[in-house]
Formats: structure tokens, C-alpha cells, sequence
């Protein structure tokens, strides 16, 4: 199971937010590529990046930043948060980015997401962010009627490489994940899920990681790796183990 440290992109700096509320942004490292470095001599072997901005204003807002982790770190990293386009997949696949993640246009443009499946084998994710179960967009500023796993579902066969799945009630309140959630999410569809919210301790991603033969095949942690409540280094351990 792969451990994706989360740089969370708000006016250039790395922050966490709290069930996605902009306004409980918590700043950790004014120099993201900084973080970036940091996380990957800790023995990361993903980075998972978010223009927070991006995704609100529906284009890309912190470019500079995206690009100064790319010149920062030689893992892939995968970058969310306002990609809504051909031409903007297009351009960040050609920048350097390994995967991108489509969010909002996944729900309004799904023929987008499975067109972009085809010019980029391997390299579309599509996220998923749910709030009691049904898909949140822009930003998360709104919530649909469309159920997580209806979506999902939609992008069966498309050739999507991961589903990003984020429970935001749980996003930067370190209760721990929705295991069971995300579970039956995994079960649902063959898409290899990636779970996202509320990871606090060793011990949710030993959760996780007991879950792995429902589909479960990686999972994001953000405030927890900057507050110190999980080292990184033997979380990687601990998801590389037999």
C-alpha cells in the first residue's frame, strides 16, 4: 500500500484545512518545495499535491509552487485542484506531473475524464469527495445528490488510474478514516482506491492496510505527518510490509 504525504496549496504555502473550511487553514511550511524535499528523505515515494485555490476559482492558482516542488523532488507527484480542461491535463502531464486529479469536472464532465483516460493512459485519477456519502465539488462548496459510488461507478471502464476517495467530515480532524466507507467504495468498483481523511496514528493505517484485498491501495495523510502524530518513515515501513 503507498503512503502519499499531502501538500495542500493555499496563497503559495503549505497548509491543512479542518472538514475543508478555508478559513481553518493551518500554515506548516511557508516553502512547499521545502516540504516536498522533506517528505521524500523521509522515504516517500509519492507526493500528493492540492492548488486548495485552484480548486475554488476553478483554474490554477499556485502553478509556481506546483512547479517548484517538480524541480525539488525526482518521485511522481499527483496534483489536484482546478484541472478542468484538455488543454490544462495537457499541459501539467508535459510539465512533469505524473498523474492529475479530476474532481469537479468528474461530475460535470465525465466524457472529459474518460477522453483524457484515453490520450493519458495511466495518468488520470479522478477524486471523489463525499459529504454523507453524496459528491461535494467546487471546492467542496457544494454537494450534489450523486452518491460516491454512482460516480465511481460511471468510470468503471474508462481506464482511470485511481480513485481519490475523501470523506471531508473527517479531513484534518484526526478521528480517523472511514474505513468502512471506503472499504465498500473498493468493493464497488475495480478501480484501486486511494483513501483520503481523517488518518491520525499508525494504527488507521494498519485499518487500511487490513482492508487492502477490498481494493484499498493507498492512502493520503496530511496533518498528522506534520504534527508528528505519525513519522513517515516508519509509516512506509509499516504499508510495505508483507
Amino acid at each position: 500500500m503507498i503512503l502519499f504525504p499531502a501538500i495542500d496549496l493555499k496563497e503559495g504555502k503549505c497548509v491543512r484545512l479542518l472538514r475543508g473550511e478555508m478559513s481553518a487553514a493551518t500554515t506548516f511550511n511557508e516553502n512547499p518545495a521545502d516540504q516536498a524535499a522533506k517528505f521524500v528523505a523521509a522515504g516517500c515515494r509519492w507526493i500528493h499535491v492540492v492548488d486548495l485555490d485552484g480548486a475554488f476559482a476553478g483554474a490554477p492558482v499556485n502553478a509556481r509552487a506546483v512547479e517548484a516542488i517538480l524541480a525539488a523532488v525526482k518521485v511522481p507527484v499527483q496534483l489536484g485542484g482546478g484541472i478542468r480542461d484538455g488543454a490544462r491535463i495537457k499541459a501539467w502531464l508535459e510539465a512533469g506531473i505524473a498523474r492529475v486529479i479530476l474532481g469537479t469536472v468528474a461530475l460535470r464532465d465525465p466524457g472529459l475524464v474518460k477522453q483524457a483516460c484515453r490520450d493519458w493512459p495511466g495518468r488520470i485519477v479522478v477524486g471523489i469527495d463525499a459529504r454523507d456519502g453524496r459528491v461535494a465539488v467546487e471546492g467542496w462548496a457544494e454537494t450534489s445528490d450523486v452518491l460516491a459510488v454512482d460516480l465511481a461507478r460511471r468510470f468503471e471502464d474508462a481506464g482511470v488510474a485511481a480513485i481519490v476517495y475523501t470523506d471531508i467530515d473527517r479531513d484534518g480532524a484526526l478521528q480517523g478514516p472511514n474505513v468502512e466507507a471506503t472499504a465498500a467504495l473498493a468493493r464497488a468498483v475495480r478501480i484501486p482506491i486511494i483513501a483520503s481523511g481523517g488518518v491520525s496514528s499508525l494504527d488507521d493505517l494498519r485499518a487500511l492496510k487490513a482492508r487492502a484485498a477490498d481494493g484499498i491501495a493507498g492512502v493520503i495523510s496530511g496533518r498528522a505527518l506534520y504534527d508528528g502524530r505519525i513519522d513517515l518513515a516508519e509509516a512506509v515501513k509499516l504499508l510495505d510490509a508483507a
